[in-house]
């Protein structure tokens, strides 16, 4: 009985704090995980075509990763180089040996035990080596194709970025042109509804019309993720986060300059493309390769020379000294040598080969855009006039639809199609004229001036 007390004041407490909870709620026990922030939407980036290709030159990772190439290249000329240059080395040594003072078939006689330490620098220079001096000329060749290559892939990747903005503006178009459609086809529906509480339209005129126009509207979706599919490319390119809002600032060219003719055009794309210059660059590595190779046959002169502290022990040591002119006759080496300088000429032969094939490649594709271009330019003209043509149509068809009671629906919807028509056939041929703009730059060696 002398417990109870106890006992009731302890229930009180449980009691207390159970209230007490009931009082806080459910978070009074444990404390709720704090829910992370969101991430702050990234900023509008406002992005024009010199833009583009500004950022893909400098952000591309095929674009890096070329430059790290051109890197190891450089290491590359510093390895051949430095076989040109003095090599020293240096050793030091303490050891412990006995030595064999006998004569062989009779009784062995060794040496007491005894210490020698040496401390030395060793020296050699290449004085004359013909091939030496070739292997790194053919490197800084190398070095410079390589540069040549790491420019080429720019250029390709500035024109891809080239390519999808224009399709990112051809998305653009066809959707302000569906959605001009839409209001077409919504204000001729007013119109017909109008024209049906007067018992002239029927309610299949009507159908058909909401037909087109949910037609209109679907194609407006698709032309929209079209938009979107392009800016993605565009910041997979640029090597962006995929959620930043991109807007395409320019717009579409309706004309390109005077073009030049196809024999200067051709003479520049021969001066100015990097890869016919990376292949020039990689016929003279050739060249190089062959003649160091061929070089071996040359004697070499090397001077080696070492100096040093040798003794029993490191206070009893003595300076000594070694100099030697080494003069390398190459006499025969089973034939090696011929076989590395046949494959050098055929590799020679190769480059060539391929140099000729780079030229005839860049001149058919200047001849190529340079046609692109003016086809493209024939294009523009006749959908503009076409668009011109239809958009009257649709105006006439109008006025005899609105004056007269017994005109025919049927020349409001071909006016509609025709406008439509029309209209894509105009986005169309605006995109060919500056796709083959961006051709045109890209065979002419000339995109860092596209805009």
């Amino acid at each position: 009985m002398r417990h109870l007390p106890a006992r009731a004041r302890w229930c009180r407490v449980v009691g207390l704090l159970l209230l007490a909870q009931s009082i806080a709620g459910p978070g009074w026990a444990a404390t709720e995980p704090e829910v992370p922030a969101k991430p702050a939407p990234l900023p509008t980036l406002p992005l024009s075509l010199r833009g583009a290709l500004s950022a893909a030159a400098d952000n591309n990772p095929d674009v890096q990763l070329y430059r790290e190439r051109i890197a190891a290249a450089e290491s590359q000329v510093n390895t051949q180089l430095g076989a040109l240059l003095p090599n020293f080395a240096s050793s030091v040594k303490q050891s412990r040996q006995t030595q064999f003072l006998g004569t062989f078939g009779l009784s062995a006689v060794r040496s007491d035990p005894f210490s020698i330490f040496d401390a030395r620098v060793n020296a050699s220079q290449n004085l004359l080596s013909v091939s030496l001096i070739r292997k790194w000329r053919a490197s800084r060749q190398s070095l410079q194709a390589t540069e040549y290559d790491a420019e080429s892939r720019k250029y390709d990747v500035m024109a891809s970025v080239a390519l999808t903005y224009m399709e990112g503006l051809k998305a653009l178009g066809m959707v302000k042109m569906h959605e001009a459609n839409q209001q077409i086809v919504s204000d001729l529906l007013g119109m017909v509804k109008q024209r049906q509480k007067g018992g002239v339209a029927t309610g299949l005129d009507i159908a058909r019309l909401e037909g087109q126009l949910a037609s209109e509207r679907q194609q407006t979706a698709s032309a929209r993720y079209e938009v979107q599919h392009a800016k993605l490319t565009v910041l997979n390119f640029l090597s962006l986060p995929y959620e930043t809002p991109v807007v395409l600032t320019d717009e579409f060219k309706n004309d390109v300059d005077v073009l030049v003719s196809s024999q200067t055009a051709v003479e520049t794309a021969l001066a100015d493309r990097p890869e016919v210059q990376s292949q020039v660059n990689k016929v003279k590595t050739a060249e190089l390769t062959y003649a160091s190779i061929t070089g071996e046959r040359l004697p070499s002169l090397v001077a080696q020379g070492d100096t040093g502290m040798i003794g029993n022990r490191v206070g009893t040591t003595l300076q000594t000294y070694n100099m030697a002119l080494l003069l390398q006759i190459p006499i025969f080496d089973g034939g090696q040598r011929e076989g590395r300088i046949g494959e050098a000429k055929s590799q020679l032969r190769q480059e060539a080969l391929r140099l000729r094939s780079v030229m005839n490649q860049v001149s058919m594709e200047v001849h190529d855009a340079l046609a692109s271009l003016a086809a493209a330019k024939e294009q523009v003209a006749i959908a503009q006039a076409g668009l011109q043509a239809a958009t009257k149509e649709l105006d006439l068809a109008k006025e005899r639809f609105v004056v007269l009671t017994a005109s025919n629906y049927f020349e409001l919807t071909n006016g509609i199609s025709s406008v439509a028509r029309a209209r894509e056939n105009l986005v169309n041929a605006l995109f060919q004229l500056n796709s083959a703009r961006v051709h045109y730059a890209r065979s002419t060696g000339s995109l860092k001036t596209l805009n």
